[in-house]
């Protein structure tokens, strides 16, 4: 194999003033970079910081705080009454309904229900036909067994219209059983 013989033409030329301004340039070049680097590298510092106080502060806003040992009267009492909406909503209400609906009578309209969840009781007021036809939902209403004392608490036959409707009052109570 052949030897590879290099030649540089620069070896035996002197350097020049043009070389050394080049030199001078890139070095200046390098020192430009140099600062515009550490003004960034400052930069990101300063953020980075920054970013770090902020997470912060979201995890001391997301923290769930010491309960408070004093409870006012006004948050007891609110306690109070949602601890009572929630037994009212919990109860059995789907039973109650369906016996409703089971003696439900084509002469008989019911205007309004009025349950007391506490004493398990229902006021229903209504509009019947007849007197005969008010007579038997009640009947029908006692013979369920979800309820019990169903009674007739008052009624009055309406003179004004040609038809003569009975509006009644029934006062009724359900079995805790139910």
């Amino acid at each position: 194999m052949r030897s590879l013989k290099l030649t540089f033409p620069y070896r035996k030329r002197p350097i020049g003033v043009v070389d050394y301004l080049l030199l001078l340039l890139g070095i200046l070049a390098l020192i430009v970079v140099f600062f515009q680097l550490k003004i960034t590298m400052g930069k990101m510092a300063k953020w980075e910081t920054r970013e770090a106080q902020l997470l912060q502060q979201q995890k001391q806003r997301i923290s769930p705080r010491a309960a408070s040992t004093r409870v006012t009267q006004v948050t007891q009492q609110e306690v109070k009454q949602a601890r009572e909406i929630i037994s009212w909503l919990n109860l059995p209400w789907e039973p109650v309904f369906d016996s409703l609906e089971l003696a439900a009578s084509k002469d008989v309209s019911l205007l309004s229900l009025q349950p007391n969840a506490a004493n398990r009781a229902i006021r229903i007021s209504g509009e019947a036909k007849n007197l005969q036809g008010l007579v038997e939902y009640v009947e029908a209403l006692e013979r369920e067994p979800v309820f019990k004392n169903a009674h007739l608490v008052n009624y009055r036959i309406r003179q004004d219209h040609p038809q003569r409707p009975v509006n009644f009052l029934i006062a009724l109570t359900w079995l805790d059983s139910i």
